[in-house]
């Protein structure tokens, strides 16, 4: 869950094989820095619980309650059993592409020995991540190979194996570079010139990527290799330590790909199929069995015959108790809804768990997406069976994981409870963010998951953005002086139905909310609102303005289209909007509905490189609260400002390439706002966040080593109530919370 796009000031990457990098966790030391000086600040997440896809879980079969959690966007997590709760382990990597999880291998054999592999898109670099301390600290060994953590095909698996026998022997089934293999426990690796599968190489940027293999598995003596890419030969094996190989007969058909597998104690491996590699498109499928044994194949596919609904198959899991327990979820099963299907006879006959199943989402009431009840889930290739006890079991879906210990109830008929198993997890693509002087600290837009009025920063929101509910919302706004009134825009839902509204207001701080309708499509358009809330203004093609909360509009006459108004926080009637073309400001004032350009001073002579193509980008033009007519502009990551609404601006001189600007409470004893900024210092190349407290002049690094969260930042908001605090919006992280200790 989360759009690609390239960041400036990116780190460099690490190419060569032979550099072993060590990072330490959230229990390590802090990592080097720039020389800037730092604020004592602590960073902690503002609640919501989950949020995004989790391709898989992966139980330690050596020690009871340890779990490890792979995210497509957000790192890898660690439950810790004696604390309850999910521990984020990569947040001092500074590698944005090492958030996109490809696959997990805890030891067999070593409980505090783990390996990640790591690479969210096959054009950035990808590494194979080894830690001898659960995750608190890591070495990093960079690869050749590419990865896509966040790529279609992210649910299958698991690609990375360990050899339970040696375990300083590791296999990894690359997308693109056939089977690799490490003798020196994931420090270097060489393609496995015995597998007759070499891959098809990375394909160019814009092409579909390639599944390659699927996974990896150890049974017995045996090493299975599955190939998920169009083939008349899916599945390999070799008996002899990977020497030799050969394509295992009996395979279902040609079009269906391996997805998952598990094995029991017996040798018996349990197979999921589908007919494409995921998470969407897929429309048919199967689940086998393959005796290690005998040779022999059979299909134990939950649901048969031609009236079955349309969806195939991913996750899977084998229970290691007497109850012989088998699990395995539906994919892209959307008419009736996917299911966890369950067997306690090896596959012979099954129940589903969607309809024996009720689940209690009070720790993360978005989960309803404001229905009275939430759904069972969908894209649930997570799914794992607790080694140490079969009556537990979790899945994941697009937004949540959710477990429960109440797997045996589904024999006697009884009604399974699933809760949230999400404490920590805070896996989000946030867009926008919103401090107001008064009502909830925050309020925040999503990807996904709509957004949130957020009165209590520990706890899960329950005032989800819905009425309308969007998909992704892209911009917040409230009014300067009359703050209980807020404005957004969104990407709707169904995105190809164009009558769907894409913009609400709310007059209660936005905890509720009424959906506004233009007389044009707005696209992906912003809304903005006057300093006392009496007027919003729409950036559809034309921007349109309306003064009777949608119920006319008229067009904003003077602006060209595209234009994208910014209120002044104090002067009710005045509104500004940057002239790319012409390097100078509009401005409407007296409440008209028409914008005058003015001759505008101290600006670049052409600022056309500033204007943001992306709806999600950070706006470089802003007015500060309190101030009127008091105005900042981005141009090339250089700060200007403006105290006459535009007519002249004056550059603020420092080292910073700054890519989002806002702010925060006036620090004692003065009265212009702390100034708080997403930015790239060119000096030492550090994407951080900063302070400064004298209208930009000096600036201060807030987040250290041990806060870096792969540099994956992209909107922020300083606090008006709170001196010091600021709200990050990350990429796959969720909302950060910086507070001065």
């Amino acid at each position: 869950m989360s759009a690609e796009r390239g960041d400036r000031g990116r780190p460099m990457r690490w190419r060569s094989m032979a550099v072993c990098i060590v990072l330490m966790g959230a229990a390590g030391a802090a990592l080097a820095s720039d020389s800037r000086p730092s604020a004592n600040y602590r960073w902690s997440n503002v609640k919501v619980g989950a949020g995004g896809f989790a391709p898989n879980i992966i139980y330690s079969r050596v020690e009871r309650g340890l779990a490890y959690l792979r995210t497509d966007m957000g790192g890898a997590y660690r439950w810790d059993v004696t604390r309850n709760t999910w521990v984020a382990l990569q947040d001092s990597m500074t590698e944005s592409n090492y958030f996109g999880i490809e696959s997990i291998a805890p030891d067999p054999k070593n409980a505090d020995v783990v390996y990640l592999a790591a690479g969210m898109y096959r054009r950035d670099g990808a590494a194979i991540l080894r830690s001898s301390n659960r995750g608190d600290a890591w070495e990093v060994f960079p690869v050749s190979f590419r990865m896509g953590g966040n790529e279609d095909g992210r649910g299958l698996g698991e690609r990375l194996a360990i050899d339970p026998d040696n375990t300083g022997t590791l296999y990894f089934g690359s997308r693109h570079d056939g089977l690799q293999r490490s003798v020196d426990r994931g420090a270097t690796w060489n393609v496995v010139e015995s597998f007759p599968i070499k891959g098809r190489g990375a394909p160019p940027r814009g092409q579909p990527t390639n599944a390659g293999i699927s996974f990896v598995l150890f049974v017995k003596q045996a090493i299975l290799v599955a190939v998920a890419d169009p083939s008349d030969r899916h599945l390999f094996r070799s008996d002899d330590a990977g020497k030799t190989w050969v394509a295992v007969a009996g395979e279902p058909r040609a079009e269906l790909l391996p997805a998952k597998a598990d094995a029991d104690e017996s040798g018996v491996v349990y197979i999921t199929y589908s007919n494409k590699i995921g998470p969407s498109g897929v429309t048919d499928g199967a689940v086998y069995k393959y005796d290690l044994k005998s040779g022999a194949w059979q299909d134990i596919t939950p649901e048969r015959g031609a009236s079955r609904a349309p969806g195939g198959y991913m996750g899977v899991s084998v229970g290691r108790q007497r109850d012989r327990s088998i699990v395995v979820a539906t994919m892209n099963r959307w008419k009736p809804g996917d299911t966890v299907w369950r067997s306690a006879d090896g596959g012979f006959t099954w129940r589903s768990l969607l309809e024996r199943s009720k689940r209690d989402v009070s720790a993360s009431p978005f989960l309803l997406w404001g229905k009275p009840e939430s759904g069972f889930g969908w894209w649930m290739a997570a799914l794992a069976i607790d080694p140490f006890d079969s009556s537990k079991v979790a899945y994941a879906t697009g937004a949540t994981v959710y477990a429960t210990s109440q797997l045996s109830l589904a024999d006697r008929g009884e009604t399974i409870e699933w809760r949230p198993w999400v404490e920590g997890i805070e896996q989000t693509a946030v867009l926008a963010l919103a401090s107001p002087p008064e009502g909830p600290p925050l309020l925040s837009g999503f990807g996904d998951i709509s957004g949130f009025a957020h009165d209590d920063l520990a706890v899960s929101p329950r005032a989800q953005f819905v009425s309308p509910l969007f998909a992704n919302t892209n911009t917040i706004d409230f009014a300067g002086r009359a703050p209980n009134i807020v404005v957004r825009s969104g990407t709707t839902p169904h995105r190809g139905n164009a009558n769907e509204p894409k913009l609400a207001y709310s007059t209660d701080h936005g905890f509720t909310w009424t959906a506004l309708s233009t007389p044009e499509a707005i696209g992906d358009g912003a809304i903005a609102t006057s300093a006392d809330g009496s007027t919003f203004i729409a950036m559809t093609p034309t921007p349109s303005i309306t003064k009777d909360r949608g119920k006319t509009w008229l067009h904003a006459e003077g602006l060209p289209n595209g234009a994208r108004a910014v209120a002044d926080r104090v002067e009710p009637r005045t509104f500004y909007a940057m002239d790319f073309a012409q390097s100078r400001v509009f401005v409407s004032t007296k409440g008209r509905l028409s914008f005058k350009s003015q001759t505008t001073k101290g600006l670049p002579s052409d600022v056309r490189a500033d204007q943001p193509t992306w709806r999600e980008a950070a706006w470089p033009l802003s007015a500060t609260p309190g101030r009127a007519r008091d105005l900042w502009f981005i141009s090339q990551g250089k700060l200007f400002h403006s105290t006459d609404g535009g007519r002249t601006f004056e550059p603020v001189a420092n080292s910073l390439f700054v890519q989002a600007l806002s702010f925060g409470k006036a620090p004692a004893g003065r009265t212009y706002p702390a100034l708080f900024a997403i930015a790239v210092d060119s000096l030492s190349g550090v994407r951080a966040i900063y302070r400064s407290d004298d209208v930009g002049a000096t600036w201060m690094r807030l987040n250290d080593g041990r806060h870096e969260y792969g540099r994956r930042f992209r909107c922020i908001s300083g606090d008006p109530r709170v001196f010091g605090r600021v709200y990050v919006g990350t990429d796959g992280r969720g909302i950060l919370v910086g507070d001065l200790n």
